[in-house]
């Protein structure tokens, strides 16, 4: 009688066990994957807010809306009208610009509180402006795009960018605020200056970032100051 040939348990369990390792192995990098772009949005954030700051302290003025910016700043090319706001229509009136959202990233360059030397333009361009992880541009202005349980403040805020999944901004805003969409200092926006902007419906629920499911892979976020 032919002797039939198989796996011995031992076999199958050795088995059984790479593939453990293997998908634990994919797990854990994906794992890893999400923590890195989690920190590089917080470093993001947490720089160019250290950028504004600087730029308040060193000289008196919004980095957008400086009006002195082409005779203090080397190599600025242009200047804001002064009046505390940055803004994304500005009336020039003493300004030579009206998009102080853009001139932002050059005033911030040029003075170099962040890496790059960017030179204003019309529009979003990645000559002009700084872009996050996902290659969507950083907005800083006064408005009041963003979510909030009762009715947005005009304020300035530091928009990251749209394009960024649901649940990295959730652990983003779990890591620096509270966890909470339309509440505390990092709140969802809507806001996208290029593109498609994001949904709120699609990427919180009263607050709540939805992480369960399908993830919606184009959401944004933004820093209120």
């Amino acid at each position: 009688m032919k002797k039939q040939s198989g796996f011995t348990l031992i076999e199958i369990a050795i088995v059984l066990v790479i593939i453990g390792l293997l998908l634990g192995g994919v797990l854990k990098g994906q794992e890893l994957i999400t923590s890195a772009r989690v920190r590089n949005l917080i470093s993001q954030q947490d720089g160019v807010k250290a950028a504004y700051f600087g730029f308040l302290d060193r000289y008196r003025a919004l980095p957008g809306d400086y009006p002195q910016a082409v005779q203090n700043v080397s190599g600025a090319t242009v200047f804001g009208n002064g009046n505390g706001q940055i803004e994304a229509a500005a009336t020039p009136s003493g300004g030579s610009v009206a998009t102080e959202d853009i001139a932002v990233w050059e005033h911030l360059s040029r003075a170099q509180f962040i890496n790059g030397a960017f030179t204003h333009a019309a529009t979003y361009t990645t000559a002009s402006a700084l872009t996050n992880p996902y290659s969507m541009f950083l907005v800083m202005r006064y408005d009041n795009n963003y979510a909030d349980a009762g009715t947005a403040a005009t304020r300035h805020n530091l928009k990251t960018g749209n394009q960024i999944p649901a649940d990295i901004l959730a652990e983003v805003d779990r890591k620096i605020d509270d966890g909470n969409a339309q509440l505390g200092t990092f709140r969802f926006s809507g806001f996208s200056a290029t593109g498609t902007g994001p949904t709120a419906a699609s990427c919180h629920t009263t607050g709540a970032w939805i992480v369960t499911g399908t993830v919606e892979p184009n959401c944004g976020a933004t820093s209120l100051f």
